[in-house]
């Protein structure tokens, strides 16, 4: 499942320009596909993990799955611009399998006494696969777009195939867990938690056509933001809630999920701009890395690599420094990382170096965030927190695809008859740079946020201690 999942994150980055090309769309036109699967996986997550607790988490994995495969088919086949963009939003679906899959491992060793130090050694596994399927993915993509030139829809049903085969590997492989936390799914709180979804990207959205000065683009954001209000309330009535709210308040639980919305700013949302300025011509602009898709996918491996790294290192650290420790780490390297973007962007060399540091410190938090919110849930709560750690991550991404979408249209919005009269489809340098500074940022509000969870928070409980140790010792004979 997860090197599936991984190559689903992987494959389609190297090719993004191929994409646009192929459309007939602007570099930057691309964050919007990132924004509308992002959204949809935002509204999506939580009713699917919502409904693992009611249902069974392997029964709406195989619901996941067969949706997924349906959408990679179709972003494989798409004849047009809005089918390849229903598709590929539609794709979004899968992001709910590695909370489902946290909560599936958290219901066999939550009884056991280190039954949270079990759950971040296979979520270390998971995410692990996950990598290696990103690097599988983007190499993979990176040489078939150049065997099959002209023949893109052949080289995008590699990812269709293997969420097919996932199908099967679930129906026979993966067994049912046993808790279940009753009730039924909360139809208004999720009415609301769209409606309020769904203004916000629109304002965005607006902003894009208008530029972020005009005020009737803001009017939608506020109206969306407002909405929350009453989706709180609604939701602290219920005993059953589509998000427990109380859950959230909680001073081990806050900090992650916010975590995991800043995080999302980054590992989601500049992914897209990554490829794109690695494929700018620096001989026709004055910058970018003018790589090929081939070149790319090798860039993204050596990312891959340091997640990797940060992913199966995050258990082991953990045992040498506190879970929470860890966590601050690794979310302070993935703002460094951003931020060294700033001055060292000239050289592949630079490149690599800069997301070789964020690399391993977004490695770090793919593995501990949903591990975290486990632990720090109630049992029959598991996949509603490790699904919010994939909803606020996809969240803070939706939305930074579509500021990022601004920031780098914002120079052809200006001068678009120039651009046009020289067929200029490169998103200016200013809008790179702004991409990396909220990347960087993000990531120390996040190792800031950190900061204030509880010392010994997500660790298993000290063992009792048995009267036989508390007696004292006798004298040597």
């Amino acid at each position: 499942m997860e090197l599936t999942s991984g190559i689903l994150q992987g494959y389609y980055t190297p090719i993004l320009t191929d994409i646009a090309r192929h459309l007939g769309i602007h570099d930057a036109d691309v964050n919007w596909f990132e924004a509308a699967q992002l959204t949809v996986s935002a509204l999506a997550v939580p009713v699917l993990a919502k409904l693992g607790d009611l249902y069974g988490h392997r029964r709406i994995l195989l619901v996941s799955t067969v949706l997924t495969a349906a959408a990679s088919w179709g972003v494989a086949l798409a004849p047009d611009f809005w089918t390849f963009l229903a598709a590929w939003s539609l794709q979004g679906f899968y992001v709910v399998w590695l909370p489902l899959e946290i909560a599936l491992i958290f219901s066999r060793v939550h009884g056991l006494p280190d039954g949270a130090a079990r759950t971040r050694r296979a979520a270390g596994a998971l995410v692990g696969a996950l990598e290696f399927g990103v690097i599988a993915g983007a190499l993979a993509a990176g040489a078939l777009v150049e065997v099959f030139a002209g023949q893109l829809q052949l080289v995008l049903m590699l990812p269709a195939l293997a969420v097919t085969a996932c199908w099967f590997a679930i129906r026979f492989g993966v067994p049912e867990s046993t808790e279940r936390s009753g009730g039924r799914v909360d139809t208004r709180g999720f009415a609301l938690l769209a409606v309020g979804l769904l203004l916000i990207t629109s304002g965005l959205t607006f902003m894009r056509l208008g530029g972020p000065g005009a005020w009737w683009a803001w009017a939608p954001v506020a109206a969306g933001l407002l909405v929350f209000v009453p989706f709180t309330r609604v939701e602290l009535g219920r005993e059953d809630p589509l998000v427990d709210i109380r859950m959230l308040r909680s001073k081990s639980m806050w900090p992650v999920q916010l975590t995991a919305g800043l995080f999302g700013v980054s590992v989601l949302g500049a992914q897209a701009p990554l490829s794109t300025f690695a494929r700018t011509d620096p001989a026709l602009h004055g910058y970018g890395l003018g790589l090929r898709a081939g070149q790319v996918s090798i860039i993204i491996g050596v990312y891959v690599l340091a997640l990797l790294v940060g992913a199966l290192l995050y258990p082991v650290v953990t045992r040498r420094l506190t879970p929470r420790w860890t966590l601050v780490g690794a979310a302070a390297l993935v703002g460094l990382g951003y931020l060294l973007f700033l001055p060292f962007h000239g050289s592949l060399a630079e490149a690599l170096v800069n997301m070789a540091v964020a690399g391993v410190g977004s490695g770090a938090l793919v593995a501990a965030l949903p591990s975290a919110a486990a632990a720090a849930a109630p049992l029959n709560r598991t996949a509603m927190a490790t699904g919010l750690t994939n909803t606020t991550k996809t969240i803070g991404g939706a939305f930074a695809s579509a500021v990022f979408g601004i920031a780098l249209l914002n120079h052809v919005l200006a001068d678009a008859g120039a651009a046009a009269a020289a067929g200029q489809t490169a998103a200016p340098l200013a809008g790179y740079l702004t991409v990396w500074s909220i990347c960087g940022v993000t990531g120390v509000a996040a190792a800031a946020a950190l900061v204030l969870v509880p010392r010994l928070a997500f660790s298993d409980p000290a063992p009792a201690a048995t009267p036989e140790s508390t007696e004292p010792a006798s004298a040597p004979n």
